[in-house]
């Protein structure tokens, strides 16, 4: 028997047996781990282990990695910021989504110069390799060392309950407060120290590659009424490789943004005079509207969905029924006072299509009933956080509200998530995963409901054969739900569709149906947006084609090109053969030369260029071409208007002569 004293632990679903004092790094000893799950929570790999605890690997390459390095790389910058800026008070600085940030109290805002200062000491931080340690503080001690940090010393006040603006927790947990020491990898002197919960890569060298992105200003804690704080952006990555093609990404995002696509298409605007977050709608983006809404309703009548159409705005009184005025009310545009009563522009469908259920008594043999309405909403979104279609504050929503009693929830959410599938494949996209969201530490209603809820969205999941993930504890407080996501061309995801079980509002609103014993029952409601909002899916699939819409969905759809004014004519005929299809087709009759008109119906994205000179008059041809540049001379003018025709009724996406 060893004389030094032995623990029992388990690493990766085996039990060993190892030194007291062991830390996780020790254990794990894998040069990919930057940390460690202890007993499901993340540790830095310099914890010590104890009796029983239950270790796992956190690679560097993982999500939970990824975030550590980024957290890591924010202190490193943080720290860079102050040495090269000593009067730059701390903020927070968590990771984010595809990087991290902090918010630093200056004198001035950072210049771009400054931010190649920045990152050059990072880089000579980073390969000092100085060591991130932890140590355990008490309220006191804290607010002694961080004596000169005025934001540090108030989340040491609020200890456990803030977040920042964009969601991320303060770097203060509910429990014990810790301090991060960088030390000197040589003398072991203090380089830099900051407030944070943690975990951390052991040193500055395992941060293999970060790139500062920008800046920005950020009021303290997200409110209009707390100091505007400077905010530096950056990404830091497991791998110079994987950041690479990140930042190759992010070119071709740029590229695609569909607010420049939006003004170079001629589909949309945002007049300052109308206000921000509002858009208005050109005649060729109205079109592409008009399309996609037709082709939705048409496939929601075919599924047994009924129309209704709502005002937009009620009366206080609806609101504070429904919860939203209590749950929403700072994102409500403010009331209108209008014959003794306050009006508000609606923030959402549900409560009208409540109001259409109630009209008249309910039997059970009228339900499932599919209520569906391309609703626009009004929602105050902060100035800071609009971003043309896809975070405005006017925008329509393709709503749908399904009343159905508790033997049809199964069939219905399994049938609703295949209609949803269906429908963003008729838009050409393909990758999809999903999201199931639970219930929360604080909710509303009885457990025996959510679970049953609950799991009747598992199965409609696991009927659809669709891959997802379980968010624990992620659901609204008053319903969980389904959030489908897609990745476009270039690999982002959004987050579209949702399907939610609502177990609150036919209780705030006492809406029943008849049973088939007579009885009064509740009915079960599930709220469904599909696109999300029109004018955020059109962004989406603008952005998703890069502007060059399928087919069956660009404004314009053939343009004819003659080689002369007097092949014009010829050209017109077949476009009258051709609306006389249903297809879109002009005819370029402008002074410029031909390759010029080539050029600008390829800026303009159009899928199809029908030529004609001489000989294609004289033998009842075409010059087919495509907007990918590819051409083929002398097509039957017959053959030219099939394929075209072909392509728009199938929906294709039209790529040369080849067609998906």
């Amino acid at each position: 028997m060893s004389a030094v004293a032995e623990l029992r632990v388990t690493l990766e679903g085996a039990e060993r047996a190892v030194a007291a004092g062991t830390t996780a790094g020790e254990l794990i000893d894998s040069p990919k781990a930057v940390a460690a799950r202890v007993n499901g929570e993340l540790r830095d790999l310099a914890a010590a282990l104890a009796e029983g605890d239950v270790v796992e690997p956190v690679d560097i390459a993982s999500a939970d990695g990824r975030g550590i390095v980024r957290h890591s790389t924010a202190h490193v910058m943080a720290q860079a910021v102050q040495e090269l800026f000593p009067h730059a008070k701390l903020g927070i600085g968590p990771p984010v989504e595809n990087g991290f940030y902090y918010d630093f109290d200056t004198d001035a805002p950072f210049t771009p110069d400054d931010l190649k200062r920045i990152e050059k000491r990072m880089r000579e931080i980073v390969k000092q390799g100085q060591r991130f340690s932890r140590r355990v503080v008490s309220d006191d001690e804290a607010r002694a060392e961080l004596a000169a940090e005025p934001y540090k010393l108030e989340l040491i006040g609020l200890k456990g309950g803030a977040s920042a603006d964009d969601g991320s927790s303060v770097e203060v947990g509910s429990g014990e407060l810790t301090i991060y020491d960088n030390l000197d990898p040589k003398t072991g002197d203090l380089c830099w120290k900051d407030l944070c919960r943690g975990p951390h890569v052991p040193t500055t060298r395992n941060i293999p590659a970060f790139k500062l992105m920008r800046t920005g200003g950020a009021y303290w804690r997200g409110s209009e009424k707390n100091p505007q704080l400077q905010r530096i952006y950056g990404t830091a990555w497991e791998s110079r490789e994987r950041q690479d093609e990140y930042l190759t990404m992010l070119e071709e995002a740029e590229k695609r943004d569909h607010r420049k696509l939006g003004a170079e298409l001629d589909l949309f605007s945002f007049p300052p005079e109308i206000g921000g977050g509002l858009a208005v709608w050109h005649p060729k983006g109205a079109l592409v509207r008009r399309i996609m809404e037709e082709y939705s309703r048409k496939r929601h009548e075919e599924s047994g969905y009924e129309f209704v159409v709502t005002p937009h705005i009620a009366k206080s009184t609806l609101f504070e029924t429904s919860g939203h005025l209590g749950w929403y009310a700072d994102g409500m545009y403010p009331p209108m006072e209008l014959e003794g009563a306050a009006y508000y522009p609606k923030p959402m469908n549900c409560p009208f299509h409540i109001m259409i259920y109630k009209a008249r008594g309910k039997s059970y043999r009228e339900l499932p009933l599919r209520m569906f309405e391309l609703g626009t909403v009004y929602r105050f979104e902060k100035s800071g956080v609009l971003h043309g279609m896809t975070r405005a504050r006017g925008f329509t929503q393709d709503d749908s509200h399904i009343f159905c009693t508790p033997e049809q929830l199964v069939e219905e959410l399994s049938s609703l998530l295949n209609f949803v599938i269906g429908l963003l494949r008729d838009f050409g996209l393909t990758e999809f995963e999903a999201e199931l969201a639970t219930r929360p530490e604080k909710f509303v209603g009885e457990p025996a409901e959510w679970d049953e809820a609950t799991e009747a969205l598992r199965i409609a999941l696991e009927q659809s054969g669709l891959p997802y993930v379980v968010a624990e504890g992620e659901g609204a407080f008053y319903a969980p739900k389904i959030d489908v996501h897609i990745k476009d061309a270039i690999g982002r995801r959004w987050q579209l569709s949702t399907l939610q079980v609502d177990l609150q509002l036919p209780v705030r609103f006492d809406i029943e149906y008849q049973a088939a014993d007579g009885s009064r029952r509740r009915p079960y409601m599930i709220h469904r947006a599909l696109f999300g909002s029109v004018e955020r899916f059109f962004a989406i699939l603008l952005e998703h084609y890069a502007g060059a819409l399928p087919a069956w969905l660009a404004p314009v759809q053939v343009v004819g090109i003659p080689i002369a004014d007097t092949h014009a004519p010829y050209l017109e005929d077949v476009a009258k053969r051709l609306r006389e299809r249903g297809i879109r087709m002009d005819v370029d009759t402008a002074d410029d030369r031909m390759q010029k008109k080539i050029r600008n119906a390829q800026r303009a994205k159009i899928p199809f260029m029908l030529l004609a000179g001489d000989d294609d008059v004289a033998q009842g041809a075409v010059s087919f071409r495509y907007r990918s540049g590819e051409q083929k001379n002398g097509v039957p003018v017959e053959s030219a208007i099939a394929e075209i025709v072909d392509a728009v009724e199938r929906r294709l996406q039209v790529v040369g002569g080849s067609q998906s």
